[in-house]
């Protein structure tokens, strides 16, 4: 997808926390799965930080330009809805 390749252009870090074990990250974790090897792959010095804590709810964390950041709940989300949060052009 042409996303993956865009990500460093629109932020300056990436943060994903979730839980190891928990059903409210199973989304979380499976969008890491599929997504993280090419991410870094395409952007190799694009810090893309994944934190595990058990009991956490699933959250990632964007930097944009100026030090804007923003939070977003992943609770129950989608891959597309993940997707979605990161105010990417898809």
């Amino acid at each position: 997808m042409a996303w993956r390749g865009k990500i460093s252009k629109s932020l300056k870090e990436l943060r994903i926390l979730l839980c190891q074990s928990s059903p409210a990250s199973a989304s979380t974790r499976t969008f890491v799965e599929k997504n993280y090897k090419e991410l870094k792959s395409l952007n190799p010095k694009f810090p893309l930080m994944i934190r595990e804590c058990s009991g956490i709810q699933p959250q990632m964390w964007a930097r944009y330009d100026m030090g804007v950041e923003r939070c977003v709940n992943l609770d129950g989300m989608s891959d597309t809805q993940i997707l979605k949060s990161l105010d990417i052009d898809i």
